[in-house]
């Protein structure tokens, strides 16, 4: 284990191709304001023993504007842990089609990939930790030991169980996921344990993610603070009954912000959000601002002296109308919205939730890190601790 500085900051995130999403760059930008406030040190956890490996190798490109789904594939065995994909001289090829230039890792995995790419971040002063290194896991392979002895599953499906009966949704089933897994240090195999099963000798205990946060602080001491996800901080909530248990004191949990990037000239606000990503155009200020719509100009009826037939087929040629000129509605309304915003809502939309969904779990991040301005504004403003961050792309 380390030295102790006072105080640590810390958050993370798996390693994805491109520091794929985006909101690892904020979740990190979060860390180093929330350090520099405390006069303390930034951590950014590589989680490269984790193997969700659809999770790393799913990332988007962009061409004009358009949206461009990519998956990288990796020639390793099943459940290799992240930080031993290989990054080969095609990966680097692959990426540079999707983003440009692509820094080139200091060593030929995904892992080094990632640190390649995270450069802005470690001149800002971030500090990249990776848990499997094995001057650093080595030594904690005895207290790992320990803590397994001390049955912390029950204490996880005990906990489970309080939080359903508040109707608490946490995300992670302790009844099904492991508690503890292997990991080989030189393939970077990592295979689940049975409580029963020993760990095979030469290779190393590894916490599965409920537990993960107990290794985090014994690997980092003087840890005071975490920046942590909504999914996160639900799976948190399962480990309350082991930090005394193990003996260790919880950090501070930081809700990690939002950011959104906004085109310049756009007027949005965070009130705006919802409703764009709805596509409700009426919700915007001013949208309609007293003009009649299309559809209400077929407010007729059919005269009570016309035959019975033919005010039944008036009527299906009026509803037939009406329907048509709803889409008008629609247009009239995001003409207005238009106007109220500084530019098309549908694009907008389009651009803050692309593929329908916000664009900073959507984008790579290495679209924000290759910009020097933007990221020193995010961190400026992110020292205040919004939840919300609206920023005009320059």
């Amino acid at each position: 284990m380390e030295p102790s500085p006072c105080p640590r900051v810390a958050t993370g995130q798996q390693i994805g191709a491109g520091w794929t999403p985006a909101l690892s760059v904020v979740k990190a930008l979060a860390a180093l304001a929330e350090a520099r406030r405390l006069g303390g040190q930034a951590v950014y956890w590589l989680a490269d023993e984790d193997h969700d490996r659809l999770e790393v190798a799913t990332t988007v490109g962009l061409r004009e504007d358009r949206i461009l789904p990519h998956r990288f594939r990796f020639a390793a065995p099943d459940n290799t842990a992240t930080g031993w994909l290989p990054w080969t001289g095609d990966h680097q090829r692959e990426a540079e089609a999707l983003w440009g230039e692509v820094p080139l890792p200091g060593e030929p995995t995904l892992r080094g990939h990632a640190l390649a790419l995270g450069a802005p971040l470690w001149d800002r002063g971030l500090r990249p930790f990776s848990p499997t290194d094995p001057a650093l896991r080595q030594p904690i392979q005895e207290e790992l030991e320990r803590w397994r002895s001390l049955g912390l599953e029950r204490d996880l499906v005990a906990q489970a169980q309080r939080l359903e009966a508040a109707g608490v949704r946490f995300g992670l089933d302790p009844t099904q996921q492991s508690a503890w897994f292997s990991l080989d240090p030189r393939t970077g195999r990592r295979a689940r344990l049975e409580p029963s099963e020993p760990c095979p000798r030469g290779r190393w205990l590894s916490p599965g993610a409920a537990l993960r946060p107990l290794m985090q602080s014994l690997l980092l001491p003087g840890l005071e603070a975490v920046v942590l996800g909504p999914g996160e901080r639900a799976y948190w909530q399962l480990t309350e009954p082991c930090w005394e248990r193990v003996g260790l004191a919880k950090p501070r949990i930081i809700s990690r912000p939002s950011v959104f990037l906004l085109p310049p000239g756009a007027a949005l606000e965070a009130g705006d959000l919802e409703p764009l990503r709805k596509g409700r155009w009426e919700d915007f200020p001013g949208a309609l601002d007293g003009a009649a719509l299309p559809s209400a100009a077929l407010a007729g009826t059919p005269d009570p002296r016309w035959d019975p037939a033919l005010a039944g087929r008036f009527e299906k040629e009026l509803d037939r109308a009406r329907k048509r000129l709803e889409r008008l509605d629609r247009r009239l309304r995001r003409d207005r919205a238009a106007a109220a915003l500084g530019m098309d809502p549908e694009r907008l939309r389009q651009r803050l939730f692309p593929l329908g969904r916000p664009q900073e779990r959507v984008l790579p991040g290495i679209l924000w890190l290759r910009q020097a301005g933007l990221l020193d504004r995010m961190l400026e403003t992110l020292g205040g601790a919004p939840p919300l961050v609206l920023l005009e792309e320059r």
